[in-house]
């Protein structure tokens, strides 16, 4: 196991960003996990303009495999009033492999306050219950899972508590990020005993508050797919935290190779 904070904390400065490695522990097959990627990608945006105001979304594209030693810069696109555009960038020896726009943006004056609907009500793995982690060298080892199959009979639904076994010394922003793409790809399930390889290609994520915290390091994960044809899967995803509270909403396309 990796903590990502000692991932940063080795990291090498350079202009706009760093360079690091991407540990064996944190590869799904020959690329780095999504998650990870995304929370040292968010790193680097966080550090190359001052006083950012919160996080509000991320759009992600997977262009290619990383792994080994990589790159990862942030470039200002724009800041105004009340928002600020920052794009980063990952680049390993096989070239540009992750891109990503974040946008960050002060709460605002509203006299619109719609909530509630996104909330849910599952109790957190408790202190004696059996939980999952991966093998070491798979970036799943880096986890503690507990999945919730009874409250997710869809044939492409996932429902599972993740926490990192690690989540010590990073912002909780970036922690969410390295947490939100946790759970295989929904049509994983459409496969049944006949595995063969999926791949998310684009991400989008909202984030739904300011400040996210959880207890005990527990979020609750869900994905959905209801269109997945001619090797493509369209899903919708949801991050809550111990109690409840909505924390992040996306959405992916996922390329199946079967």
């Amino acid at each position: 196991m990796t903590p990502i904070h000692q991932i940063l904390s080795t990291a090498q400065p350079v202009e706009g960003g760093f360079r690091t490695e991407i540990p064996s522990d944190w590869l799904q097959g020959r690329t780095a996990y999504g998650g990870l990627s995304s929370a040292l990608a968010l790193h680097a945006a966080q550090g190359i303009e001052p006083d950012l105001p919160t996080l509000r979304s991320a759009q992600v594209s997977f262009i290619g495999p990383l792994a080994g030693a990589v790159t990862v810069t942030a470039t200002k696109l724009r800041r105004g009033r009340t928002a600020a555009f920052i794009q980063a960038d990952i680049v390993s020896e096989a070239g540009l492999g992750y891109r990503a726009m974040f946008v960050f943006m002060a709460e605002q004056p509203s006299r619109i306050a719609l909530s509630g609907g996104l909330h849910r009500t599952v109790s957190p793995p408790a202190a004696d219950a059996t939980l999952y982690t991966g093998p070491d060298g798979f970036f799943t080892g880096n986890f503690n899972f507990l999945d919730l199959k009874d409250q997710a009979p869809g044939d492409a639904e996932w429902l599972r508590w993740a926490r990192l076994r690690d989540a010590s010394g990073i912002d909780p922003m970036v922690e969410v990020l390295a947490l939100a793409d946790a759970l295989p790809p929904a049509a994983f399930k459409l496969l049944g005993k006949q595995p063969a390889p999926l791949s998310s290609v684009t991400w989008i994520v909202n984030l739904l508050t300011p400040a996210p915290t959880t207890r005990d390091g527990w979020w609750l994960l869900a994905a959905e797919s209801s269109h997945a044809v001619n090797g493509g899967s369209s899903q919708t995803m949801m991050l809550w935290n111990a109690d409840g509270v909505p924390i992040a909403q996306g959405m992916q396309s996922v390329v199946i190779f079967a």
